[in-house]
């Protein structure tokens, strides 16, 4: 006997063996494609996925209306750095996948993440099949590990679904140009794609954040609805207290502080010194979350 794995419900052990069953490896337990193909044919991958490459074409036809009324209307109203910005939107396909990157950050990505990997471990407990997945026998370990690397890869390919149909609806309507900072200044329209990777792979680093906080949620309930949404709210307090300027040097430590860091990607030269504070502090409370979320799994008393 090796030791026990608390599996079932409260109180309840399974003894495993040394070498198991004839033919039992628990390494292939739940394969990442098994697990890949589970989570792709579920409804709300399939509407999540389909929202980004949905986005970008509303956002271009509220571009189209709008110029039409702004022929009416004279340009009237409306003014302010959001008026520039989309007035940037209109003169490549850079600049709009720029402004759809802007418009959906702080909030839809958000959500998005936070539905992958909120919804991952907690769904399984409210259907009650999480407990059977325990009993084939899945390693709790390799379950987490599938489930997180399945999460952090739909996450992954939202975000570059966005940001390809952006660029490409973009470029088709309003052809290639240099890409424009918001603040002033033009990056040469060869290295405009180099820009937005890099824009898109500092994203990624804070939405780590999200990602850990929301399955540090869902291996704590079994609903995932309040996962989801409990990760959501608290970025949301987050960026309210950031904008308390009495908070001080205080706010520093919030999550999202550095979360708009990636402008500065946009100024010539670039500014960084936010931009390393930014990706070094999602990745500490990143490390933070999915530790928790480990430490409080392995040790659940599952009975659903």
């Amino acid at each position: 006997m090796s030791g026990t794995e608390r599996s079932g419900g409260v109180g309840v052990s399974t003894i495993e063996v040394v070498g198991g069953a004839p033919g039992y490896r628990p390494g292939a337990t739940l394969s990442l494609w098994t697990e890949i193909r589970r989570q792709g044919s579920r409804r709300r991958t399939q509407l999540a996925l389909g929202f980004m490459v949905l986005l970008p074409l509303i956002i271009l036809t509220a571009f189209q209306l709008d110029s039409g009324n702004s022929n009416d209307n004279g340009g009237g109203g409306g003014g302010g750095e959001f008026s520039r910005l989309s007035d940037l939107a209109t003169s490549g396909g850079p600049n709009f996948t720029l402004f759809t990157l802007l418009v959906s950050a702080g909030f839809l990505l958000v959500v998005v993440v936070a539905l992958f990997h909120g919804d991952t471990v907690a769904s399984e407990a409210s259907w009650g099949s999480l407990r059977y997945l325990l009993a084939m026998p899945v390693p709790r370990s390799r379950l987490l590990a599938v489930k997180l690397a399945v999460s952090l890869l739909y996450s992954l390919a939202a975000i570059l679904i966005l940001v390809a149909t952006a660029l490409a609806a973009g470029t088709l309507r309003y052809g290639w140009a240099p890409l424009s900072a918001p603040i002033g200044g033009e990056i040469a329209a060869g290295t405009s794609l180099v820009r937005l990777m890099e824009i898109v792979a500092y994203l990624c680093v804070t939405l780590l954040v999200v990602a850990s906080l929301a399955f540090l949620l869902s291996v704590s309930t079994d609903a995932p609805l309040g996962a989801v949404g409990g990760a959501v709210l608290l970025q949301i307090l987050s960026n309210i207290l950031d904008q308390i300027t009495a908070l001080g040097n205080l706010r520093t430590v919030l999550p999202t502080h550095y979360a708009d860091a990636w402008l500065g990607l946009l100024s010539s030269p670039m500014q960084t010194d936010d931009l390393v504070k930014g990706a070094i502090a999602s990745l500490l409370y990143a490390t933070v979350f999915f530790s928790l979320a480990w430490w409080r799994f392995l040790r659940k008393d599952v009975v659903s």
